[in-house]
């Protein structure tokens, strides 16, 4: 078994335990969750350590045939997108279960379902095969439904619902397309995901358009983009802060992740559908910000910043060009780690006081310091101040945008105009003025949970300051997909 499936299958072994772990053992069943995850997390650090950024190839390769005749096996490999993404998704399932412990109700299907996800999520991202894939896509949602169904807030049956009928209408989209390149010979060509890249060459250019709409909207449901994103502020709301985590930080970035494998399958058709694209993403990134900037539930208005700057993703991936790719991954690395720590922060004050509404709040600067540090440090990244990993990936995107379609980029400073009127919006109501009565006694936060929030915080900060080893780490894969559509364009 090689280092890939050994991380793979780490969050598998940990539900395998788990099952068998009785249910009173409460302090156990953390332990081991945790344990596992903490595992795979070390392992993701094990394999970066490894990786040689210099070649383009897939590394650390597995394939083992499953169907000869279709041409689908159990294929894994990395490369410079996929290695960012084993990095975060491992890293936020840690943050999540510790953020988790506050949980006192039915642990042991909680933590079964946290790890399950953990694996979909890893398959998602490890997978080198279409049917692979999908199978680890559509893995997501069972424990999704159950840890939104089940542990959520008031409305939790319908944003759990909401949750899966979107995704699910979205994942036939995606076999669709699937099946329309598998109409073609797969034969003779190694994985299915290699011989659908060449299947795809073939395709006539009106088929091909119409295959790359629907992996658009198969992956823009989960990024997810305007207007499929119905479900993601309720969705958002109702979820357990932790899971909130994992949706914002991770659940998010795997439309992303998709949309960027099938535009380098599809250069032709994302070439004539650039333009929509383009307005697609400028659009979204001015309505969320706009609605974000009109929430007063504060877990609305991380979701509908989210929608705004998966925006700035889609602007990054339309641009078809080096920098404007290379700040699409910043960008999603970025968001997720922003986005992870605003939902755990905000989680945990809504803890001790029992309400989200940001009306309800003031003067918390002299009440929980160490919070207010924090939060204003991660709602400045919002924003993309200068010296946070905000700033460095949203002026990746803003460049690659403006060397192709160089005045609708008056949109993106609008967006960025917004998303400081709202974050300094709610620093202004958060943290300053006076105490309010019904809160004056609000416990700062513990050791546990500073270390967990400081170190999303510290991520941040230290690589808007020295961004290089991110930009380095998927820089040659970048450089070989940009070589790949423009010889396909030529």
């Amino acid at each position: 078994m090689g280092i890939l499936s050994l991380l793979l299958w780490t969050p598998a072994l940990g539900v395998l335990v788990l099952i068998f772990t009785p249910s009173q053992h409460k302090a156990l069943i953390r332990g081991i969750a945790n344990l596992f995850s903490t595992l795979a997390f070390l392992m993701s650090g094990w394999i970066l350590h490894l990786y040689q950024q210099n070649t383009s190839d897939l590394q650390f390769n597995e394939y083992f045939p499953l169907n000869p005749n279709l041409g689908s096996a159990y294929a894994l490999g990395i490369d410079g997108l996929s290695m960012p993404m084993l990095v975060l998704a491992t890293l936020l399932t840690s943050i999540a279960l510790i953020a988790s412990y506050p949980l006192t109700e039915n642990i042991k299907g909680y933590y079964l379902s946290v790890l399950l996800l953990e694996f979909g999520l890893l398959g998602v991202f490890l997978a080198q095969d279409w049917a692979l894939f999908y199978i680890a896509w559509e893995l997501t949602l069972i424990p999704l439904f159950f840890l939104i169904g089940r542990w959520g807030g008031k409305r939790r049956h319908t944003a759990s619902l909401n949750f899966v009928l979107y995704t699910m209408a979205g994942s036939i989209f995606m076999l669709i397309s699937l099946l329309a390149i598998s109409q073609y010979d797969l034969q003779q060509a190694g994985s299915l995901m290699t011989s659908m890249h060449q299947a795809a060459k073939d395709m006539p250019r009106n088929e091909q358009i119409l295959v790359l709409l629907g992996f658009l909207i198969g992956f823009g449901v989960k990024m997810p983009i305007f207007p499929l994103h119905g479900w993601l502020p309720l969705a958002h709301v109702e979820a357990p802060s932790p899971i909130s985590i994992l949706l914002s930080g991770v659940l998010l970035k795997m439309g992303a992740y998709g949309l960027i494998r099938a535009v380098n399958m599809l250069p032709e058709a994302a070439l004539i559908l650039q333009p929509l694209l383009i307005s697609l993403a400028l659009f979204g990134m001015i309505y969320g910000g706009l609605l974000a900037w009109r929430q007063t539930d504060l877990k609305a208005m991380i979701a509908y910043s989210s929608v705004s700057h998966m925006g700035i993703v889609l602007l990054g991936i339309a641009s078809l060009n080096q920098v404007g790719l290379t700040g699409a991954i910043l960008q999603m690395s970025s968001h997720g780690l922003v986005s992870a720590a605003l939902f755990l922060l905000i989680g945990l004050l809504y803890e001790r006081s029992h309400t989200r509404n940001i009306q309800d709040y003031s003067g918390l600067i002299h009440t929980m310091p160490k919070f207010s540090l924090l939060v204003a440090f991660a709602l400045l990244s919002v924003m993309g101040l200068p010296g946070t990993f905000g700033f460095i990936a949203e002026l990746h995107a803003f460049i690659g945008g403006f060397q192709q379609s160089g005045a609708l980029m008056i949109g993106f400073s609008i967006t960025i105009l917004i998303s400081a009127a709202y974050a300094m919006r709610t620093i202004n109501l958060l943290l300053i003025g006076p105490v309010k009565s019904n809160n004056p006694k609000l416990v700062d936060l513990n050791r546990r949970e500073q270390l967990a929030a400081g170190f999303l915080i510290i991520s941040i900060i230290g690589l808007g300051i020295i961004p290089n080893p991110v930009i380095e780490l998927s820089a040659t894969t970048i450089n070989d997909m940009i070589n790949q559509i423009s010889q396909r364009l030529s």
